[in-house]
């Protein structure tokens, strides 16, 4: 009875000992808080860290393309390219950069989008003088601009910029038999 009471204890006190050496509830993970102190002396905890898209992941490897030179799949007199350029008040030339930029920019986007998975918010291309992929996260992932060079045989070599806008806005588009006001 006396060895079976002391091997009794004996487990209860090594239990007790492995759960007081179990500290994770009591430190902070420095990799998701960081520690501040306010003006008054105490410790207080900010969110966590933003987190940076890898823009070396996302590169296509291509080399830019001189946009002067370049044979667009659209001819620069189409009536596309001069229906764009009508609607958004741009030169032809730019139409025609901006329309094939357009039709390739689902190539950038999901490579940006295999890093941000649930931070990802929505998207939308900027029309203009400079057409740009805008991609909305939510308030963690930090700002940032990147050139990336598409790779598709449709525009491959030409520029689209890049933005992540960690804003958290929805698009402006509606559902499926949601009324417009």
């Amino acid at each position: 009875m006396g060895m079976r009471l002391t091997s009794i204890l004996l487990v209860a006190t090594a239990g007790w000992a492995l759960v007081g050496c179990d500290q994770s509830t009591e430190v902070a993970d420095p990799a998701t808080e960081q520690a501040a102190v306010s003006s008054d002396g105490t410790a207080q905890t900010s969110a966590p860290a933003a987190y940076t898209i890898d823009w070396s992941s996302v590169a296509s490897g291509e080399k830019p393309a001189h946009r002067s030179t370049y044979e667009y799949p659209f001819a620069i007199d189409s009536q596309n390219v001069l229906d764009y350029a009508e609607y958004f008040d741009v030169d032809a030339a730019t139409a025609q950069h901006n329309l094939t930029i357009s039709m390739a920019s689902n190539e950038a986007l999901s490579k940006a989008l295999d890093q941000l998975s649930e931070t990802y918010v929505s998207h939308e291309l900027t029309d203009g003088n400079e057409m740009t992929l805008v991609i909305h996260t939510t308030p963690d992932v930090a700002a940032s601009r990147y050139d990336y060079v598409l790779s598709d045989d449709f525009a491959k070599g030409l520029v689209l910029p890049i933005v992540i806008k960690p804003d958290g806005k929805k698009g402006d588009a509606k559902a499926h038999g949601e009324m417009v006001e």
